[in-house]
């Protein structure tokens, strides 16, 4: 008697997709919707790129490092795809979206011949079509135009999300052209998804159990989308949206990000006092705080101008948590100039901020500018801020010992029943005993606050 061996149903097994992301909360954003195209066509994510079907880099191209990574990553899954193929296992197909690929695109396909997709930030909804044609011919490279409402429009209705946080993009785009910045060139110009899809979108994460949502844009607070379907004909700000989003049952918190100072309008500033949904954390870069830099950037601003702004904020949130993006080293800066960048650290006090050395970005004018600071001398400004910036944060960390806040849990700690949440100032809070709470927001006593989290214990074992 023969045993007959039973083979795999190759049409049904799932297929494995690993995305790495690079950058922003907005790539994250993008790298889970990318999930959700493909999820029909039966691709399952994967936490690891060898063996993967579908390997897909989300890149950024803000700094010189971050598109460098991702050929150094390229090499290494050159290697993975011929291993691959080699044993018997199939074909890995390799994909670059996202913003380097929007910039670097021909560049990506003649460097590197194993990349058989190069994906646009806004066409990332075409990769099923792209995918089906790339198994007959590689080498496409789609997204040179800027269409963000066909992309939102194809996007499937249910999103994959994973626990009670999710980002949701409102605004896209940039009109502001700072001279070190890629983004108008890479995203577009300024563009906002009418008000009721995002509602709806909102919902749907709602009915899931996401209970606090992030919206993000390029510059999130020229939010101005159309108000169709959800009120009076016209627009609507970010505030207007806000409002609107706190009104969905579930939705009990509502961040934002990224901020650009010259669009933090007074309905804006007057909801932060006025609507509780909106938490008490505002990620307001500045780049510098020396005027004559800030015109260099063409940030369209000055440091009174914003240091008067930050007052407005706190004055209608006085609990409000600041943090911000600064640039050292920008073509021309003296030490008088970086003076002044410390000088604005001081007044305004950050309970967080990201600090970077200044990467010239092909294409931009800052690259083009006279003047450029020696590389030992820009490593050094970087230092001495980013001490400042760090005893700051701690300082604001320490602040929080003895007081009651509410902490919304996300996940399960490294120890035993630990739990990690968010307090409303986007402090991670570490909770013991606090693992049944995930998806709850609860009233946590903060017993210290280190450099970079909170620890708390519970006052009752109860959701608030």
């Amino acid at each position: 008697m023969t045993e007959t061996l039973a083979t795999p149903d190759v049409e049904r097994a799932p297929k494995r997709l690993f995305i790495k992301t690079y950058g922003c909360q907005m790539n994250v954003y993008d790298s889970e919707r990318m999930a959700d195209v493909l999820r029909p066509l039966g691709y399952a994510t994967t936490d690891a790129p060898e063996g993967a079907d579908f390997v897909i880099l989300n890149t950024c191209h803000i700094r010189e490092k971050a598109a460098e990574k991702v050929y150094s990553e390229l090499g290494k899954l050159k290697l993975m795809k011929q291993d691959k193929a080699a044993a018997g296992l199939g074909v890995m197909t390799i994909a670059v979206a996202g913003c380097v690929a929007q910039a670097e695109g021909e560049e990506i396909m003649r460097r590197q011949p194993a990349v058989d997709l190069v994906v646009g930030p806004q066409a990332y909804h075409q990769l099923p079509e792209l995918l089906t044609r790339t198994a007959r011919a590689r080498g496409e490279r789609i997204g040179a135009d800027f269409a963000p409402n066909a992309k939102f429009d194809a996007m499937p209705e249910v999103r994959g999300v994973n626990g009670p946080t999710a980002f949701l993009t409102v605004q896209e785009g940039c009109d502001k052209f700072c001279t070190f910045c890629v983004v108008p060139y890479t995203r577009g110009a300024e563009w906002s998804r009418p008000a009721a899809d995002i509602l709806a979108e909102a919902r749907g994460l709602a009915a899931q159990g996401v209970r606090e949502l992030t919206l993000l844009g390029q510059n999130v607070n020229a939010y101005d989308g159309a108000a169709d379907g959800v009120g009076e004909a016209g627009v609507w700000s970010l505030a207007q949206l806000a409002t609107g989003l706190a009104t969905i049952p579930g939705i009990d918190r509502i961040r934002y990000t990224t901020s650009h100072p010259n669009d933090m309008a007074e309905d804006l500033i007057a909801a932060h006092a006025q609507n509780p949904a909106l938490m008490p954390y505002l990620h307001l870069p500045v780049q510098s705080g020396s005027d004559r830099i800030l015109r260099l950037m063409n940030r369209k601003h000055g440091r009174a101008k914003y240091i008067e702004l930050i007052g407005r904020i706190r004055e209608a949130r006085p609990d409000m948590a600041i943090s911000g993006d600064f640039i050292v080293g920008f073509p021309g800066e003296t030490d008088r100039d970086f003076e002044d960048t410390m000088d604005l650290v001081r007044q305004v006090r950050y309970a967080s901020a990201f600090s970077f050395m200044y990467s010239p970005r092909p294409g931009t004018p800052a690259s083009t500018m006279a003047a450029p600071v020696p590389a030992d001398v820009a490593l050094a400004r970087l230092h001495a801020l980013q001490a400042l910036l760090l005893e700051q944060q701690a300082a604001f960390n320490a602040s929080q010992a003895g007081r009651t806040l509410d902490v919304l849990f996300e996940k399960k700690g490294r120890h035993g029943r630990q739990a990690i949440g968010r307090s409303p100032y986007l402090q991670s809070v570490h909770v013991e005993d606090a693992d049944h709470l995930i998806g709850q927001i609860v009233p946590v006593h903060i017993a210290s606050g280190e450099q970079n989290s909170l620890t708390g214990r519970l006052l009752q074992q109860k959701a608030a």
